[in-house]
C-alpha cells in the first residue's frame, strides 16, 4: 500500500511532504517517545504520534519511515511542515485518537 492510498481511504489531511505520497508503507509503528521509535521503528513504516516538532523529521528521516501521522486534530509546527518537504516524508493528520487511526490501519493492511 502507498501513502496516497492511505490518505484516500482514512480521509487522512497532507500537511506537507506531498512529494513523498507514492512512498509504498510495510505496516504502522505507534508511539510518543522519541527513542523509542529510533530503537523499535522499521523502515517503511508509517508512524502515529502526537509529537509535533522537528525532531519528529530527524527520527523519521533516520528510520526512513513513510509517513508521520499526527493524531487528535494535532498539526505540525512551521519548521517540521519545512523539514517534511525537505526530506519527502509526509505529515498526515487525523481527528482520531492513536487507538483507533492504529486499528484502522490494522484493518486496511489486513483485507
Amino acid at each position: 500500500m502507498k501513502v496516497f492510498e492511505l490518505v484516500e481511504e482514512l480521509g487522512l489531511k497532507v500537511f506537507s511532504g506531498h512529494k513523498g505520497l507514492d512512498r509504498e508503507i510495510s505496516g504502522g509503528y505507534v508511539s510518543d517517545l522519541l527513542s523509542d521509535v529510533m530503537g523499535n521503528a522499521q523502515e517503511a513504516q508509517v508512524w502515529i504520534t502526537l509529537q509535533v516538532h522537528q525532531n519528529v523529521m530527524a527520527i523519521a528521516s533516520l528510520k526512513d519511515l513513510a509517513a508521520v501521522i499526527l493524531v487528535s486534530n494535532l498539526e505540525p509546527q512551521e519548521n517540521t511542515k519545512q523539514n517534511s518537504d525537505e526530506e519527502n516524508i509526509p505529515i498526515l493528520g487525523t481527528s482520531l485518537p492513536a487507538f483507533e487511526i492504529a486499528g484502522k490501519i490494522y484493518q486496511a493492511f489486513n483485507r
